[in-house]
């Protein structure tokens, strides 16, 4: 296994786990993640679907076959995080000092650094998608 390798898999499981971390408060209506997607007028539906968009995400990040498109999905949940706490939640949320909007950009940057180490598999992917 070289560096490149061993890398990727260090950021496929820190995303992975950053986003499978964070189901048991969405799919069990916990008042802070009602309260956050309350706000943002998704509740109860946008908590739900959120939910199973990151359990495919963080599957599909640890599967090696899988990692793009893994990386694909957590980067687009990871800017609808992002863009919702800078225009509607705010950078804090019920006094967390900012940690689920460090997370998501967190998850953001393993999930473009891992496109990054895998580019001959994104370039695969693109040609396939482009080529039919």
């Amino acid at each position: 296994m070289n560096w490149k390798n061993i890398i990727s898999w260090v950021l496929q499981v820190a995303g992975a786990a950053i986003l499978l971390q964070t189901l048991y408060f969405k799919f069990t209506a916990s008042p802070e993640s009602v309260e956050l997607f309350t706000k943002l007028g998704a509740e109860p539906w946008g908590r739900i679907g959120t939910g199973v968009i990151e359990l495919i995400a963080g599957i599909l990040l640890v599967l090696p076959s899988t990692r793009v498109f893994g990386a694909l999905l957590g980067i687009g949940l990871m800017l609808g995080a992002i863009a919702s706490h800078l225009l509607v939640i705010g950078i804090e949320s019920q006094g967390d000092g900012g940690q689920l909007f460090m997370l998501a950009w967190i998850v953001l940057v393993c999930c473009i650094v891992i496109l990054i180490l895998n580019k001959k598999e994104v370039v695969a992917l693109r040609y396939k998608l482009l080529n039919r």
